[in-house]
């Protein structure tokens, strides 16, 4: 009988602020995400973050492809860059989380899709570094953070076709939806670029050797009536499929 591949989520920590436990802090990761890998025949597998290591390598073990999710601002301390004004909230502990995550899987030869800090989180993991905030880009104008309706395409993206991408979407121009204000600003060494905003933004990179893509949309909020984001998941399940 053939298993089901299983796809770890890189999860977060929110801090409940209602309700009968002020401070509380609960795991979760957005159910978009879930719905998504079980829509391309995976089993989804929420990975909660941790500091121990051992647990980490577990984690890598038993998983077939890891999906690093957005969330916080990535810590610009990771780049030798003190924090500006317009950062937002970091998570330092799931910085090193993650960095972890990507180490193992990478030893473990195990595919990897980053989804918007998913992809600024591979970046600097390389060697490369962030633009902490698009108003330092030069000639971007583009409004990268919709702010709402998570479904709504709201700005064009084009895709090199000489990239992997580009052959899981058969498209070298789409829309996207956008909930970012960090961006790629040097590219890590190895990693090649293969979408880009009309302004110039990094949309997204792959290390194809590697299994690796990441882009900096949202197409896990998308999938669900867009068939061409859940490409994206159905072509990771299927590379992650079990004999």
């Amino acid at each position: 009988m053939k298993l089901k591949p299983i796809i770890g989520i890189s999860g977060s920590i929110i801090v409940d602020n209602s309700g009968n436990f002020p401070g509380y802090e609960r795991a979760y990761v957005n159910n978009d995400y879930v719905e998504s890998v079980i829509r391309a025949g995976g089993v989804p597998y929420i990975i909660p973050v941790t500091d121990d290591e051992e647990l980490i390598k577990e984690y890598t073990r038993n998983i077939d492809c890891l999906i690093l999710s957005g969330g916080h601002d990535v810590n610009p301390l990771l780049w030798e860059e003190e924090p500006i004004k317009e950062l937002g909230e970091t998570f330092p502990k799931r910085d090193r989380f993650e960095f972890l995550l990507i180490e193992n899987m990478l030893e473990e030869e195990k595919p990897i899709l980053g989804i918007c800090r998913g992809e600024q989180i591979l970046n600097v993991y390389f060697g490369g570094t962030l633009y902490q905030d698009l108003s330092l880009k030069k000639d971007s104008n583009i409004r990268h953070n919709q702010k709402v309706k998570p479904n709504l395409e709201t700005h064009t993206v084009e895709i090199n076709k000489e990239s992997l991408l580009y052959e899981i979407l058969k498209k070298d121009k789409i829309l996207v939806n956008s909930f970012h204000h960090m961006a790629i600003k040097d590219v890590a060494v190895g990693m090649k670029i293969t979408a880009l905003s009309k302004d110039g933004v990094i949309e997204g990179i792959e290390m194809r050797e590697k299994n690796i893509l990441a882009i900096q949309w949202h197409p896990e909020m998308l999938s669900k009536t867009n068939g061409l984001m859940q490409r994206l998941f159905n072509y990771f399940i299927s590379i992650s499929n079990k004999e």
